[in-house]
């Protein structure tokens, strides 16, 4: 019996091929250990949006040889499509498998426990520079360019993938020379896979993908993305839909419009920022400017009061004055996002940034992004402190054994960590008052909930 862990990291698209291949290796006869160090293959996926993303994974694939140096270590991923000659050279990987031969990696472990016996704990697999199945993720070959793999990726709210790649050339951005040019799953099999999911009891899911509203571009007849939301709700028994992140462009009135209208999707935007200098906007190559996303903003506001809303920043791109970080402090500081995500700017080889003139100090840099995740964290506590007092429905999630023993974690459709006073299986909905916060969740109030029933949970 051939075991397996799957380590991930990145994103949730990164997240679902995770899943996705997890899946797959159940249906072989492989079986999921508990942890890495007892597995005798671990999947590491990797990411690769930053030099400290590489890092991470280097340092995962170190602690896990030491711990048991006969595991044998499959990495893929992002950063394995990008550099796998330097991940081929750790001790300890069995292989390098890039993106483009991501859906391979299912035959491939099996292919290598057949042939050799495993190795048993005490002896260490020996040291070799790792083969590498890789290839051009461009190529037009169907054996090249990877599918868009779906997955589930969570035990509560699973994720779907169902969108890979982009088309885009942000200047600072190595994504689409590792994920290829956008591709979309057919709505066929969005829709089955949803129903899929439905059936088996999951209450939230959430749609992902690397550029997620250009789904449907790439399919013959075109799709548009908002289209594909009402064939959902139409035609699946989904009870809340999310979206994962979203380019402001793509969010427009009438997407906005069905988010309000229809109470199974979460009211949660997340649409990557950056900057708001529009000189820094034009530098990385963002097909948008500070006042068309501001606008964005404004109709989200109009039309959803309590959503979520989100956005990725960069800090330190080359070039970027004090004036122009202050900007985009003002910028945040004036509009009522709800949460930040803040990414030091990161030198990524082969960018159009990675050329340019005027990189800054990691000192600078770090004193600016500490500067806007003191702001992110402010703008958080404000919308909690701003939901007092409101009724949502929330969907319970799995409680970690470490946590409060009297206590069920919660998430609202608008992003929110809520604590219920009391212990419930997950996968539940709950109706809720929210009473008081505690740290960077928000307490329900104690027994004024009424509970759904559930016929099973997962």
């Amino acid at each position: 019996m051939t075991t397996f862990y799957i380590e991930q990291f990145g994103c949730r698209a990164t997240q679902a091929d995770g899943a996705a291949i997890e899946r797959q290796l159940s249906a072989q006869g492989c079986v999921a250990a508990a942890e890495a160090g007892s597995a005798d293959f671990v999947v590491l996926n990797t990411c690769t949006v930053t030099a400290a993303a590489d890092a991470q994974a280097r340092d995962a694939i170190r602690k896990i040889h030491a711990a048991n140096p006969a595991t044998r270590i499959i990495v893929t991923g992002c950063y394995a499509q990008r550099a796998p000659e330097e991940i081929a050279a750790l001790p300890g990987v069995t292989e390098v498998v890039g993106n483009s031969h991501k859906p391979e990696i299912p035959h491939l472990l099996t292919t290598i426990a057949a042939a050799t016996p495993l190795p048993v704990r005490e002896n260490p697999v020996p040291y070799h520079s790792a083969p590498i199945l890789s290839g051009d993720i461009f190529d037009v070959s169907d054996v090249l360019v990877a599918p868009v793999l779906g997955g589930e990726g969570n035990r509560t709210r699973p994720t779907l993938k169902i969108q890979d790649g982009c088309n885009s050339r942000c200047s600072f951005c190595v994504i689409p020379f590792v994920r290829g040019r956008s591709r979309s799953l057919p709505v066929a099999t969005v829709l089955a896979e949803i129903q899929r999911l439905a059936d088996s009891g999951f209450r939230e899911i959430v749609l992902s993908g690397i550029n997620l509203g250009t789904y449907g571009r790439d399919l013959v007849p075109r799709v548009a993305f908002p289209d594909l939301l009402r064939r959902i709700l139409g035609a699946t028994g989904v009870e809340r839909l999310r979206i994962s992140s979203i380019e402001p462009l793509d969010v427009t009135q009438d997407l906005i419009e069905l988010f309000a209208q229809n109470e199974r999707i979460a009211p949660h935007f997340h649409m990557p920022l950056q900057s708001a200098s529009n000189r820094i906007l034009a530098a990385m190559h963002r097909w948008y400017r500070a006042e068309h996303y501001a606008r964005r903003v404004e109709l989200i506001r109009e039309w959803l009061p309590g959503a979520a809303i989100g956005a990725d920043v960069i800090t330190g791109f080359p070039g970027e004055t004090e004036e122009e970080h202050a900007a985009t402090v003002r910028f945040l500081e004036e509009r009522p996002f709800t949460y930040l995500h803040v990414f030091s700017y990161s030198l990524r080889p082969g960018t159009r940034a990675a050329a340019l003139a005027g990189h800054l100090s990691g000192r600078v840099i770090k004193r600016r992004a500490r500067e806007l995740r003191a702001l992110g964290e402010a703008k958080a506590a404000q919308f909690r402190e701003s939901q007092i007092g409101r009724t949502l429905r929330v969907l319970t999630l799995h409680r970690d054994p470490k946590d409060d023993c009297t206590q069920t974690p919660a998430l609202s459709g608008n992003y929110l960590s809520v604590r219920l006073p009391e212990v419930l299986p997950h996968n539940q909905w709950r109706t809720i008052t929210l009473a008081q916060i505690n740290g960077k969740d928000l307490l329900a109030a104690p027994r004024e909930t009424s509970l759904v029933p559930v016929e099973a949970t997962l």
